[in-house]
């Protein structure tokens, strides 16, 4: 139980993950302070398109056959994710946008189409519902796909989330089960001490300290700086990524498309803008000492913004006629195999940490994992290819 003072769990960051934590552990019964350095998804959950991709995604398969199957080691995380996000709405309470119509990720050469057969053989090995769709499928199933489009690989549980509200959503509901959220709150200092971690915070009213059972690493392209607070090397590589929406029109895309031979991610909202984005890199605002400066808003490039368009328009034609609304740069983080970290803080006992590739659709699997961890149990899905100390043992 919370003194005021005193929480079961402390967890850091106040995006999809760390509200989806919070609201799980509280929902489990425990005492649990949320501490965002600013507001509640403003950083990479808001910032991001919302799809729910299960399926492997372009920069898992872009390096060979032998990279899509490590990266398929993830794939237990991605059926939860997919279970856990339909059941969220009901789960939480709240009116969380949530769409599983189906995906699509596309080939416009037979090389591109020899690449999904053999991307879905083994997405499919692991349980994933993934089939090959020829060319008169698809004008049945997408007709507002290019001619170009000679073969896609559908899976029917992907789809998109609201990113505008999924996260606040969640935080609503942690503080419904009686957990505390705390905004332009920064986590500046941690300490081992009598079993449990006292931990000093900072916001607008000064400088105060808390002491957490369980402390939870949940902050994106800040994971490797908190890890240094606890004396762990969590190595993770930021990414700013580019996204455009259009102006609204009438929905004529139900599907999430991607693609096998580019950058793309494409969908329509259920508002009606057509949402494009897919890993374009935009340029990281770096300090005096070289690091990257998360504090700055990451820059624009012209380069992405036209090679993305064209990926887009070049996969879905009525996306040319269509004006853009705005283009914006998101943050994530990748780590340096690919796969996610998720699991206990090596070092550091009663510290756990979930980041890494595509954080928010996995968000809700990392959450569950996170709560059994703090709770003492043993997690539903087998983290161990994913366990942070795996970068000790390699160094």
């Amino acid at each position: 139980m919370s003194d005021g003072r005193r929480f079961d769990a402390l967890v850091i960051g106040g995006g999809l993950l760390g509200c989806a934590t919070a609201w799980m552990i509280a929902r489990d019964g425990g005492s649990v302070l949320l501490a965002e350095r600013d507001q509640v998804n403003q950083h990479a959950s808001g910032q991001n398109a919302g799809s729910l991709h299960f399926q492997l995604e372009y920069r898992m398969v872009e390096h060979g056959l032998e990279a899509a199957r490590k990266a398929a080691e993830a794939m237990p995380l991605h059926l939860e994710a997919a279970r856990l996000w339909a059941e969220l709405p009901a789960e939480s309470g709240e009116d969380i946008e949530v769409k599983q119509t189906g995906g699509l990720m596309l080939a416009e050469t037979p090389a591109q189409a020899a690449l999904l057969e053999q991307k879905s053989e083994i997405e499919r090995s692991w349980g994933l519902d993934v089939e090959m769709l020829d060319r008169a499928a698809l004008a049945r199933l997408a007709p507002y796909l290019s001619e170009s489009v000679i073969a896609a690989a559908f899976c029917p549980i992907e789809g998109k989330a609201d990113t505008r509200t999924a996260a606040p959503a969640l935080a609503r509901a942690a503080a419904r089960e009686g957990a505390s959220v705390r905004t332009r709150c920064e986590v500046v200092a941690m300490r081992r001490e009598a079993g449990a971690w006292r931990v000093t915070l900072a916001d607008a009213e000064g400088v105060s300290e808390i002491v957490a059972d369980a402390v939870v690493i949940a902050a994106g392209v800040w994971t490797t700086e908190l890890g240094g607070m606890v004396g762990a090397d969590l190595p993770t590589i930021p990414l700013a990524l580019t996204m455009t929406t259009t102006l609204r029109v009438p929905r004529f895309i139900p599907h999430l498309v991607q693609h096998a031979g580019a950058r793309l991610s494409l969908k329509q909202a259920l508002d009606g803008n057509v949402l494009i984005g897919g890993g374009w890199p935009a340029r990281l605002m770096r300090s005096p000492d070289a690091r990257p400066d998360f504090t700055v808003r990451p820059e624009l490039l012209g380069e992405s913004l036209a090679g993305n368009a064209d990926a887009a328009i070049r996969s879905v034609p009525a996306v040319e006629g269509i004006p853009a609304l705005r283009s914006w740069v998101g943050t994530t983080t990748v780590t340096p195999d690919q796969l996610p970290l998720v699991g206990s803080v090596p070092g550091a006992p009663g510290v756990f940490v979930a980041t890494g590739g595509s954080a928010f659709t996995l968000g809700p699997s990392f959450a569950s994992a996170l709560t059994d961890l703090v709770a003492g149990r043993e997690p539903e899905t087998d983290l161990s290819n994913f366990d942070p100390r795996r970068y000790e043992r390699e160094s």
